[in-house]
């Protein structure tokens, strides 16, 4: 995914001298092609990332479209106030780059871990959150992030992605994306980031399953309402998520029901147990909560 990013970047910023990218001393085998290619649009700020969203905020109050890329849990905890102060409050078009969301840095402990990342950007007015599965959805998240500019969240996987959704897809803030739908399906898993590469490992090549799936790349605060609507039919609903259970996708997704739908919907996430271990991405996912068994149980729920 994140090669997919730069990539795209480096396509955008040839017919656009206001694209800039700044990154906090890191990025080191990905980002060079957009640093070779626009020496005087590249930044790097070394190991300072407050001062860095500071940058961020500054040149895009002079009309560049600032694009800041950091490991997940650097260019947001540690920048809270600037993200909220700076960028959200004034409606700047700074997109902040999470690269290796949930615990795709799970042996560097939890220091490392982004876990709590959409709990706190979707709490944030003006901040539109966009998580794509894979590198297809990441292509039409930069599409949709030039053609609606503001503030914006892109966290990306760390590399290696399959692609399973459509390339000729147009995502739509707040609309799921249909991968694999079913006639007159009653239940679905909807999935969100870079967990979809586990769930379709589960489930996109079987000819067995009797729901749907769908994804949700573009969402955020002011999407709640077109929920309902879309998931009426269905009698049983999952989401999957990298991140605690609390505050989340799911939390989301719940608040955007109608009160009389919300029995309806289970929520597969993080347990916050996995805060305090070290390990790799896919062994603290399962130890977390993130597993088929866990999906395939609530689904077959009465």
């Amino acid at each position: 995914m994140r090669n997919q990013f730069i990539h795209d970047l480096v396509l955008r910023a040839e017919s656009d001298d206001r694209i800039v990218l700044i990154v906090g001393d890191l990025g080191y085998g990905v980002v060079e092609p957009f640093a070779e290619r626009f020496p005087d649009r590249f930044f790097n700020s070394g190991v300072a990332e407050q001062n860095m969203m500071g940058l961020a905020a500054g040149l895009a109050s002079e009309g560049y479209h600032v694009f800041v890329y950091s490991i997940a849990n650097f260019p947001i905890f540690r920048c809270a106030e600037q993200i909220r102060n700076d960028v959200c409050y004034h409606n700047l078009s700074v997109t902040v780059v999470a690269v290796g969301g949930g615990l795709a840095y799970g042996n560097l402990g939890y220091s490392h871990h982004a876990v709590q990342d959409y709990a706190f950007m979707r709490s944030l007015p003006n901040m539109k959150i966009l998580s794509p599965g894979d590198p297809n959805e990441v292509s039409h998240c930069l599409d949709h992030i030039f053609n609606n500019p503001g503030p914006s969240y892109l966290r990306l996987g760390k590399a290696g992605e399959d692609n399973f959704s459509s390339k000729s897809s147009q995502l739509k803030s707040g609309i799921f994306n249909p991968i694999r739908i079913l006639n007159d399906s009653k239940s679905a898993v909807i999935v969100t980031g870079a967990i979809c590469q586990d769930v379709m490992s589960y489930y996109f090549k079987s000819n067995e399953i009797d729901f749907d799936i769908l994804t949700c790349p573009i969402w955020g605060m002011d999407e709640k309402s077109k929920i309902e609507m879309q998931l009426s039919q269905y009698s049983r609903i999952v989401t999957v998520e990298d991140h605690l259970v609390d505050a989340g996708f799911g939390s989301w997704v719940l608040e955007g029901l109608e009160p009389s739908s919300r029995s309806k919907l289970r929520i597969v996430g993080l347990s916050s147990e996995v805060c305090g271990m070290v390990g790799s991405q896919s062994i603290l996912n399962h130890k977390g909560g993130i597993s088929k068994a866990n999906i395939d149980k609530f689904l077959e729920e009465k």
